[in-house]
């Protein structure tokens, strides 16, 4: 790798096989090039969070070193949501797999396109679960440690419930 650059992503997925789609994406990312996977969260299964009815989620947080730069990455991300059925036609809806770009290096963005850090990760404890356990120390840019963020996300949000650790299902490190 070229420049290396330290990124947080989320994955989650509700349709279909959760966590072969997962294990899959771990790999896809792990593939691709000038990136390592550097470290994989455990797995939570959540409830959704806004949208129409559906099934719980499996989720999880990678921490991948790239020489991707961050529109490079996002395009890449979307090429693999793509290659396991994602579909955009509803906000909130049901996907065969998500991936979020949470934090990428230090840097803040506003850009419409990849807003840095992602806007609403201070808010969902389905990334700042995984995220805490795979870096009890981490904090989001602009927002603070990720151990309190997580603490306020349990108390305003459904709460403990809502964000299950899931300790018999694992994702595999390429």
């Amino acid at each position: 790798m070229t420049a290396s650059h330290r990124v947080v992503l989320s994955v989650g997925s509700n349709l279909g096989d959760r966590l072969g789609t997962l294990q899959g994406c771990v790999q896809a990312i792990g593939d691709l090039p000038e990136t390592d996977v550097l470290a994989v969260s455990p797995v939570y299964e959540t409830a959704p969070v806004g949208g129409p009815a559906q099934p719980d989620y499996l989720n999880a947080v990678l921490i991948v070193a790239t020489g991707l730069a961050p529109h490079d990455l996002l395009a890449a991300t979307q090429r693999i949501e793509a290659g396991f059925g994602r579909t955009r036609a509803e906000r909130f809806g049901p996907r065969t797999l998500d991936i979020d770009i949470i934090g990428y290096d230090e840097q803040i963005s506003d850009d419409p396109v990849l807003t840095l850090p992602h806007p609403r990760a201070h808010e969902r404890a389905f990334v700042l679960a995984p995220w805490h356990d795979l870096d009890p120390a981490a904090s989001l840019p602009g927002r603070g440690a990720v151990a309190a963020l997580l603490a306020g996300a349990l108390l305003t949000g459904s709460g403990r419930d809502s964000v299950r650790r899931q300790p018999h299902m694992n994702l595999d490190a390429p």
